[in-house]
């Protein structure tokens, strides 16, 4: 599990308060560049969050419709995309009287069609190929391009006395 410094602590907390009351969605944090999938907050912080007390939120994690990370100790620890997904399942439940079982498939195809979206937008952006880099838990992580990378790659050239001699050295650091 990552440690998460209070700042950035701070920063998610606002994020997930605009996503609660609806001012913002989860594609606006993704493309802010948070990390939907940090697992941040408590079970007491999302239960004060979406109005929802944590014996509910503990049934959903049970039932598997939303599964939050777990800390070594065992504690529960929920990301922005957990806290989107429980303000639908809500609405699903509550407001639509659709049973979980019924929530828990649609919640499943709007994150599928959230992905493809998703895709969709970065294939449009970006005319280049993408990059990946390794997070600090071994998931695999989209880099974003900048120009500053393809300058680099513009004035790096080989001396022809010593071809593996480079004139430029770049290091590439992803910070969790």
């Amino acid at each position: 599990m990552v440690r998460v410094d209070p700042e950035t602590r701070r920063i998610y907390l606002a994020c997930a308060r605009g996503l609660v009351a609806g001012r913002i969605s989860l594609d606006a944090a993704d493309d802010a560049g948070l990390d939907i999938e940090l697992p941040v907050f408590s079970v007491g912080q999302v239960g004060q969050l979406a109005n929802i007390h944590p014996q509910t939120l503990r049934q959903y994690d049970r039932l598997g419709l939303i599964v939050p990370e777990r800390t070594e100790g065992g504690a529960r620890r929920y990301s922005l995309r957990d806290l989107d997904r429980l303000g639908q399942a809500q609405h699903l439940s509550q407001d639509e009287s659709i049973n979980l079982a019924g929530v828990t498939r649609i919640l499943a195809l709007a994150e599928e069609n959230r992905q493809l979206r998703r895709q969709l937008r970065r294939s449009h952006q970006s005319q280049g190929s993408s990059m990946f880099a390794a997070a600090a838990d071994g998931r695999v992580v989209e880099v974003r391009r900048s120009s500053r990378a393809r300058l680099w790659r513009q004035d790096t050239t080989h001396d022809e006395a010593d071809p593996t001699e480079s004139k430029s050295l770049i290091v590439w650091s992803v910070r969790s």
